[in-house]
This record gives C-alpha cells, sequence and structure tokens, in this order.
C-alpha cells in the first residue's frame, strides 16, 4: 500500500493496532466533538493565492525560541508511543532529529528521559511538564531534563483533572503489565490516584522559574484573557491547544482560537498551535494565521505505528513536501512572506 497522505497512515494504524491501544489515542473527551471540529476548521478556511511569483527557490526553514528547523511542524507531547512502537519515545527522538526538527518529549513517556536523549543526541528537544501533587518529582523531572540538554520547558495547563474518554472507561485502559510510565516510577504509584495537582495556578510559573533557566512555553491557551496572563507571567512561548480534544468538549477548534491569541500576544511571545493538523496546507494556514510552527500528535502516532522511527520520517516528509507545495502554489518563496493576506474564512 502506497503511504500518500496522512490519512494512509491513520488507516494502517486504526487496522493493525490492538483496539485498546487505538482507541486511546484516537479518544476525545464526551461527544468528541472538539476532537472533530479540530479537523474540520481547517476546512473552512480558503486560500488567496498569488500569481507569477517567482517560487523556483524554496525557503521552508524557520526559527523556535532561536533554534532553526527544517520546516515549521514540530511533535507534540503524547504519552504512551510504546502501545504503537517497541521502542517508543526513542524512534520519535531519532525521527525527529533526522527531519531536523523538534520533539517535545511527555511526562508520560514510556522510556526516560537519559534514553530518549541518549537515542538522539543533539536533536531539539522540549520537555513537557504536568504538575503533579508531589512537587518534589515534578522539581526532579525540571532538574532532570534540563541536565539532558532539553531546550525548553512546555508546561501543559489544561488538564487539572483528567477528561471523560468513554472508550478508555469501556475499555478500562490501562498500560500493559510490560511498560511504565518510566520517568515518575521512582516517585510514586501513578495508578493508585491521579498525581496531577488541581491546585495550580499562575503563579506556580514563578515557582518552576526558580527551579530552570530553560525558556518555559505554556500550552492549553485558548482565550484572550489566557494568552495575556501568560505574557504578563514571563512565559517566552504560548501553545494554542485543546489537547485534542480530550479535555473539555466543545471548546473552540485551535485553528479558531489561534487567531484571538496571536492578536491578544502582539508579537511579545511565539505562539504556537496543534490539534487537528492533517496537511502540508493546513500547515500554511496555520502560519498565514499568526503560528510561528505547529505540531502534529497523533499523526506522529501513527507514523509510529506503521514502522517506527522510519515511518515518523515518512508522515514528516510528506507533511514537509505539501507544505512546500502549498506554499509554491500560493506564491510564497520563504515562510517570512507568509501572513493574514494568504487566507479567508469561507462563508459556508
Amino acid at each position: 500500500m502506497a503511504m500518500v497522505c496522512l490519512s494512509d497512515f491513520e488507516a494502517y494504524a486504526k487496522k493493525y493496532l490492538p483496539k485498546i491501544a487505538w482507541d486511546y489515542f484516537a479518544a476525545g473527551a464526551d461527544d468528541c466533538t472538539t476532537r472533530d471540529e479540530n479537523i474540520l476548521a481547517y476546512k473552512r478556511i480558503r486560500f488567496r493565492p498569488r500569481m507569477l511569483r517567482d517560487v523556483s527557490v524554496m525557503d521552508i526553514r524557520t526559527k523556535i525560541l532561536g533554534s532553526e528547523i527544517s520546516f515549521p511542524v514540530g511533535i507534540a507531547p503524547t504519552g504512551f508511543h510504546q502501545l504503537a512502537w517497541p521502542d517508543g519515545e526513542k524512534s520519535t527522538a531519532r525521527a525527529a532529529r533526522a527531519m531536523d526538527t523538534c520533539y517535545i518529549a511527555s511526562t508520560y513517556s514510556t522510556c526516560t528521559l537519559e534514553e530518549i536523549s541518549a537515542a538522539a543526541p543533539g536533536g531539539l528537544r522540549w520537555f513537557q511538564l504536568y504538575i503533579h501533587r508531589n512537587r518534589a518529582a515534578s522539581q526532579q523531572l525540571v532538574q532532570r531534563a534540563e541536565a539532558l540538554g532539553f531546550q525548553g520547558l512546555v508546561l501543559t495547563a489544561d488538564l487539572p483533572y483528567t477528561g471523560k474518554r468513554r472508550d478508555d472507561v469501556r475499555n478500562g485502559f490501562r498500560l500493559p503489565p510490560h511498560m511504565k510510565v518510566k520517568n515518575l516510577e521512582r516517585a510514586f504509584e501513578v495508578c493508585k490516584m491521579s498525581p496531577l495537582d488541581p491546585s495550580v495556578t499562575w503563579n506556580d510559573i514563578y515557582w518552576l522559574r526558580s527551579l530552570t533557566r530553560l525558556p518555559i512555553i505554556i500550552k492549553g491557551i485558548l482565550t484572550r484573557e489566557d494568552a495575556e496572563l501568560a505574557v504578563k507571567h514571563g512565559v517566552q512561548g504560548i501553545i494554542v491547544s485543546n489537547h485534542g480534544g480530550r479535555q473539555l468538549d466543545e471548546v473552540p477548534a485551535t485553528i479558531d482560537a489561534l487567531v484571538e491569541v496571536v492578536e491578544a500576544v502582539g508579537g511579545r511571545v511565539e505562539v504556537y498551535v496543534d490539534g487537528g493538523i492533517r496537511k502540508g496546507s493546513d500547515v500554511l494556514k496555520a502560519l498565514a494565521l499568526g503560528a510561528k510552527c505547529v505540531f502534529i500528535g497523533r499523526p506522529a502516532l501513527w507514523g509510529l505505528a506503521y514502522k517506527g522511527e522510519e515511518g515518523l520520517q515518512d508522515v514528516l516528509r510528506i507533511l514537509q513536501d505539501e507544505f512546500r507545495l502549498s506554499m509554491a502554489l500560493a506564491g510564497c518563496a520563504s515562510v517570512s512572506e507568509i501572513g493574514q493576506h494568504l487566507v479567508q474564512f469561507s462563508r459556508l
């Protein structure tokens, strides 16, 4: 089977992954309205392409927090990569390095930070953090990540409690016995009660700042008000995210929320977006609306399920090629030429 687009990898993963693993990766909260809207919202945006522009030489590189990446697509933090491929996050890290882009490793990795770091030395990696009730464990994770050369700290803000994902409830989802949440296993038993700290507030950003010199990126922002608070509390970046529709259902699609957040921030910090990106043209739309870079979650897992590191590289390469082609057909020879003039919202 020729793998031509990301939906080919999705179909493969759905067919070959164990049902409990597929359901976990695919799950949205409640009716899955937001999960599905993340994808549908891109289809309501139309291009306004410009003609007779010299696109014989294309430059699709960009920088995030000063680090150059080969194109503006990184890998979002998702948990439990060994459910998709035996080497888990080690394969993810290797694929990201091979494609010269950023990988955000999850707190809920099935490989240790040390294993991820050793698998792809020199790769651009950020570490995603959930603040736990056991603050010492969270502090230790942050300091381990910095010592291992991770270059950013991504605080997920939209998970004081886990959203209700019906298929996981029906399946009684648990990790198989041979898999562990490796970075937390010494600190506490993860499954006895929710280890997440629901008392976390904006002031905890100051606590994180006291622990590390890493730039702090906050993930899960959907409103103007929270974007302004993020800037006020000194973060270096914002990821507009609704957790892939896995938390509060019936919030806006991230591409719709992006416009509000970019406007509120006014260029003071970098803004990124995840959720619903399935084509290179989606990447172009997100950049036109003000995102510096996009991050993919589920498609990365589909790539792993297909052929591990090689499959994930295939997914990234397809997005890269589609993005380059969309840019050229829209009349942009470099990322710096992409702007809001390129898109309009459909009245359909």
